[in-house]
């Protein structure tokens, strides 16, 4: 059997490394999508790593009848056609565990932003800091802290098992909902002590949406946040995406951040990637990123350590 690997997205140099002494080739150079079957074909890799930016669809499978192996560095797998590769017995693999902590951290990095306008500041400033210091200073002057807030989380899975951490952390109180899940049990470490055991009991959706002051959404798709779901939550919510572009209904949160009735919304996703609405974009009230939440040098080396095992583990 042929040990060609095509990291067609790229792979950390760690998991390169753990890829080669197992006996593999791993080939980073990167092909383009309308070339990418004829370069597996004639080269004979026997698997594929992608990331966002590779679509594996029907067309692909069908046309690379030696591929082994398809394996996505990161969660979401809604680039790949995972069910009908796997009728092919191709073996479909992803990295879940490996991005959940940086995931997290930039909800709570866009959270810190939203409730003290840093964001906003942060396009303010160097235009006006100079010549409207003090009127900036009063429009910013009514933050609030995120100690006792509640934040409801959907999607309790690990990313949302990792956001529960940091809110907890911060003096959150927590609710989370997830069809699949009814209790969470979730070991806070915190140096110098043995740590903190807390137990979280998923609530209801529409409990959720009733009582929480910020609302972080970590589902794999689906349409879960529609003018009928805003229409239930507080006054003044924060909303906040960094799961799939979507999930919130973007028309509908706007109207929501114009009335008024969402203090703010952070998002790190767009349904229409890599060109979302420019709405969206320019909006005062929105913190952004451009698709980043697993983006950190940590995370990076453990999505290609764990894919790397295994890749290994399926081409045995």
């Amino acid at each position: 059997m042929s040990k060609l690997i095509l990291a067609n997205d790229g792979i950390d140099a760690v998991g390169k490394s753990l890829l080669e002494k197992a006996g593999f080739t791993v080939i980073t150079d990167k092909v383009a999508q309308e070339n990418l079957a004829k370069e597996i074909n004639d080269k004979g890799y026997v698997a594929l790593t992608v990331r966002s930016a590779t679509k594996v669809r029907k067309d692909l499978i069908d046309a690379c009848p030696g591929l082994k192996v398809i394996g996505r560095g990161g969660v979401g797998m809604d680039n790949i056609d995972v069910d009908y590769a796997r009728s092919k017995g191709i073996q479909v693999i992803n990295t879940p565990a490996a991005s959940s902590n940086s995931v997290a951290e930039l909800v709570f990095a866009h959270l810190f932003n939203a409730v003290r306008f840093v964001y906003d500041s942060n396009r303010q400033m160097p235009v006006n800091g100079s010549t409207k210091f003090e009127e900036l200073k009063k429009s910013y002057s009514k933050g609030i802290e995120l100690r006792d807030k509640t934040m409801g989380i959907i999607g309790f899975g690990r990313i949302g098992q990792y956001t529960a951490k940091i809110a907890l952390g911060c003096g959150m109180k927590v609710l989370a909902y997830d069809p699949f899940v009814k209790e969470a049990n979730l070991h806070l470490d915190i140096h110098g002590t043995a740590g903190v055991d807390v137990t979280i009991n998923t609530v209801s959706m529409e409990d959720l949406i009733a009582k929480a002051d910020v609302i972080s959404m970590h589902v794999p798709g689906g349409k879960m946040i529609t003018a009928k779901e805003i229409a239930q939550m507080k006054q003044g919510v924060i909303l906040v995406n960094a799961a799939r572009g979507g999930v919130i209904d973007e028309t509908d949160l706007l109207d929501g951040l114009n009335s008024g009735k969402i203090a703010h919304a952070c998002l790190d996703v767009f349904e229409n990637e890599p060109t979302p609405n420019e709405a969206l974009l320019k909006h005062a009230k929105i913190s952004l990123t451009p698709h980043i939440g697993a983006a950190t040098n940590e995370a990076q080396e453990r999505i290609g350590v764990e894919l790397a095992e295994k890749l290994i583990e399926a081409l045995k």
